[in-house]
């Protein structure tokens, strides 16, 4: 079976960030019907020296986007970060799986060994691309889903591993020409 770096990035993120999108709507429905303030929410650390959930969010969604983006060759979008409400967290995350959707299986052909360009503070770093999802992008991406994922749990918001995990078919699980079922 042939995976390409497209079925490794595309789906999972897009996957993971309609996960995130159903976290934040439960937290905000929870947070209305407790009478909490969403914005104390959207503003809430692990740690005072942490980013806010709104910021955990940002960097979750600017990974998936900026790593579909490079390992096609191309430029990811970019966005403000003046995301201050659920509602401009839940649009942020949207125009990014849009974006990922509109990203072709086949401009990612031979993405394993393209070179992409990183900015990393002020320097720029070069990596192969393979490396770069496995090592670089999957776990700053994980990072801020979990991070942002714990922020809401440490506020007493109820959800679990499943609303982290989301949904999956078992197709989804097995991949490409496995058969599913007896």
């Amino acid at each position: 079976m042939t995976v390409s770096l497209y079925d490794l990035s595309v789906p999972v993120f897009s996957h993971k960030l309609e996960n995130l999108r159903n976290i934040l709507k439960k937290a905000l429905a929870q947070a209305e019907a407790r009478k909490i303030e969403p914005a104390v929410l959207v503003q809430a650390r692990l740690f005072p020296d942490m980013f806010p959930l709104a910021r955990q969010v940002q960097i979750a969604t600017d990974q998936a986007k900026g790593c579909a983006a490079r390992l096609t060759g191309g430029e990811p979008p970019r966005y403000e970060d003046t995301e201050s409400t659920f509602a401009e967290l839940d649009e942020r995350i949207g125009r990014t799986v849009a974006f990922l959707g509109t990203l072709k299986k086949a401009a990612f052909d031979g993405a394993e060994n393209r070179l992409v360009r990183l900015p990393v503070r002020d320097r720029t770093v070069e990596v192969l691309g393979l490396p770069y999802l496995l090592h670089y992008a999957y776990p700053n991406f994980y990072f801020h889903l979990t991070t942002a994922y714990a922020i809401l749990r440490h506020n007493g918001i109820e959800v679990g591993k499943s609303d982290f995990l989301g949904a999956s078919k078992p197709e989804d699980l097995a991949g490409p020409g496995a058969r599913v079922g007896h």
